[in-house]
C-alpha cells in the first residue's frame, strides 16, 4: 500500500473541526487512564488502569448488538515471575455511547499516527466542502455506522474495538468522490519509499481495494485490524457525500489549466 504525506489541493478556510478531533485524539491517547492505583505497585497499577479505561470506553461487539453492557471483568497480569490480579473496575456503561467514545482510543501509537495522517491530509478538504458542523457530523456518523457493521459481523465478541479508522474512512471515501484527480503525493514502499506524485483515484481506490481483500474473513484481520470497518466507513462516507454535496470538484491544477484557455 503506498503511504500518502501530502496533497496539493488548497482549501478556502481553516479546518477547524478536522485539527480539532487530531488534538482529541492525540490528547487521549498521552492523557487518557486516570483511575486509583489501588494500593498495586506503580507498573501494575499503570496497567490496571489501561485495561478499565479500556472497558469502559471502547466499544465491544457483544454489548452493542444486545445493548447490554458487561459486568466488569478482573485482569491477571503476568509481571516478572508473578502473576498479579487487577480487581474488576467499577463503572456504568452506555453501549451506544462506547460506539462514539471508541473512535477516539488507539491501540499502539502507530495506530494512532496512521489514522491521524490520513485525516490530516484529506479531512480539511472534505471538511471545506461540507462545512464545518455538517463535517463533524459526517465523520461521527461514518464512524458510528461503521462500528455497528462491524459488531454485527461477530456478535459475540467480547475483543474492545478502538480506533477512528471507520470515520477516517469516511473521510476517505467523500475524498475520492469530491477530488478524484486531486495530485496526491505518496511513498511507494516497493520503490525504495520513493515519494511519487499520484492521482487520488489511485491512492484511495488502491487502499479500499486492499481493505475490501482483507475483510473477507470478516470480522478481525490479520494484526486485530478491522477491515469491515473500514469498508462500511469509506462505503458510507462516499454514498453520504453522492447524495448531501453531490458535485465533484476538479484538481487545482485542472481547474487552472482551464481557464488558460
Amino acid at each position: 500500500m503506498v503511504i500518502p504525506i501530502h496533497d496539493k489541493n488548497p482549501t478556502r478556510r481553516f479546518p477547524v473541526v478536522t485539527y480539532a478531533i487530531l488534538i482529541i485524539n492525540v490528547a487521549v491517547y498521552f492523557f487518557g487512564p486516570a483511575f486509583g492505583d489501588q494500593g498495586l505497585p506503580a507498573n501494575v497499577a499503570d496497567e490496571c488502569r489501561t485495561d478499565a479505561f479500556i472497558q469502559q470506553w471502547a466499544a465491544i461487539p457483544k454489548e452493542l448488538t444486545e445493548n447490554t453492557q458487561l459486568p466488569p471483568e478482573p485482569v491477571d497480569l503476568v509481571t516478572g515471575d508473578r502473576v498479579v490480579r487487577c480487581p474488576a473496575p467499577d463503572f456504568d456503561k452506555s453501549p451506544p455511547l462506547s460506539a462514539l467514545s471508541s473512535m477516539f482510543l488507539h491501540g499502539g501509537l502507530l495506530h494512532l499516527l496512521g489514522n491521524m495522517l490520513f485525516l490530516f491530509i484529506f479531512g480539511n478538504n472534505v471538511e471545506d466542502r461540507f462545512g464545518r458542523l455538517r463535517f463533524a457530523a459526517f465523520y461521527l456518523l461514518c464512524g458510528y455506522t461503521a462500528t455497528y457493521a462491524f459488531a454485527f459481523t461477530d456478535p459475540n465478541s467480547t475483543t474492545p474495538l478502538v480506533g477512528a479508522s471507520g470515520a477516517v474512512a469516511g473521510v476517505l471515501g467523500a475524498y475520492l468522490w469530491l477530488y478524484p484527480r486531486a495530485r496526491v503525493v505518496a511513498l511507494v514502499p516497493f520503490l525504495f519509499f520513493l515519494p511519487l506524485p499520484m492521482p487520488a483515484w489511485l491512492v484511495l481506490g488502491t487502499w479500499f481495494g486492499l481493505q475490501a481483500v482483507y475483510a473477507q474473513g470478516g470480522g478481525l484481520g490479520e494484526g486485530s485490524v478491522a477491515y469491515v470497518a473500514h469498508v462500511v466507513g469509506f462505503a458510507v462516507g462516499f454514498v453520504l457525500t453522492v447524495l448531501f454535496i453531490g458535485e465533484r470538484r476538479d484538481a487545482p491544477e485542472r481547474r487552472r489549466a482551464k481557464r488558460r484557455h
